[in-house]
């Protein structure tokens, strides 16, 4: 790979850290496009020679953009530009379209479909509602830079989220669309994760064979009146990745 163009070398002079210029300059390329999704970037040895710096300073902005999930690397064939991937751990409470610009990805979003429903008995123990009372149902297709990432079907109580249902084909941003048009500001979430496979209803859309393993992510979601959004989503596990830090 000939050396990118517009790559920023680290300067000692500054007072940021050198690990963090090289972060930096190398999260540039990957954003910009320089390094495209899927590439192969160079060897140590040689981005070490690019960037004038050490072999440590340099592992440490890598290790960062691994964890970043920008970054892959695979034992004996060196390191690559992620395709769209959504990786999950200990994070704030943000919207998929805000995940989606913390990765530098383009988020995107597709109706499938949209429908006034009655709450069952699970929709109404998650929304604290009564069984019965009336839930606007969002179906949509999950994208990140073009590439289907998951499904996902929020359930909202009507009565919170007035115009929701007649809007639903122009909003992109959920959360975005509640707190300037319902003042819904949320403040926490609880999800839960599984191992399920991918239906044969999803398997077109989602572009996987029905049947192959994906998580399936339950997510109820609060603002401070209580829950306002009961989603269920199935995550593709190749462009889907869940990280935790643990300590003793």
């Amino acid at each position: 790979m000939a050396e990118p163009t517009g790559l920023l070398k680290p300067d000692r002079r500054r007072p940021e850290p050198l690990w963090h210029q090289a972060e930096m300059a190398l999260r540039t390329l990957i954003e910009q496009g320089e390094w495209r999704s899927g590439s192969q970037i160079p060897n140590e040895d040689r981005l070490g020679e690019m960037l004038g710096i050490s072999r440590i300073t340099l592992r440490h902005a890598l290790r960062n953009l691994e964890e970043a999930g920008l970054l892959r690397r695979e034992h004996g064939r060196g390191t690559f530009v992620r395709s769209a991937t959504v990786v999950a751990g200990v994070r704030g409470l943000t919207s998929f379209t805000d995940e989606m610009r913390t990765l530098a990805l383009a988020a995107g979003t597709r109706l499938i479909e949209a429908h006034r429903v009655a709450a069952n008995e699970e929709m109404a123990d998650a929304l604290e509602i009564a069984k019965g009372d009336p839930v606007v149902q969002l179906r949509r297709l999950r994208l990140g830079n073009g590439m289907p990432i998951g499904i996902q079907t929020s359930h909202l109580p009507e009565v919170r989220v007035p115009g929701l249902f007649e809007d639903a084909a122009n909003v992109q941003s959920l959360y975005g669309w509640l707190k300037e048009h319902c003042g819904i500001h949320p403040v926490k979430a609880k999800e839960v994760y599984r191992v399920g496979r991918v239906a044969e209803t999803d398997a077109e859309m989602i572009q996987l064979t029905a049947g192959t393993p994906a998580f399936e992510v339950e997510r109820i979601a609060y603002d401070s009146r209580g829950p306002f959004e009961y989603a269920l989503s199935t995550m593709r596990a190749d462009r889907y990745e869940i990280r935790s830090t643990l300590y003793v």
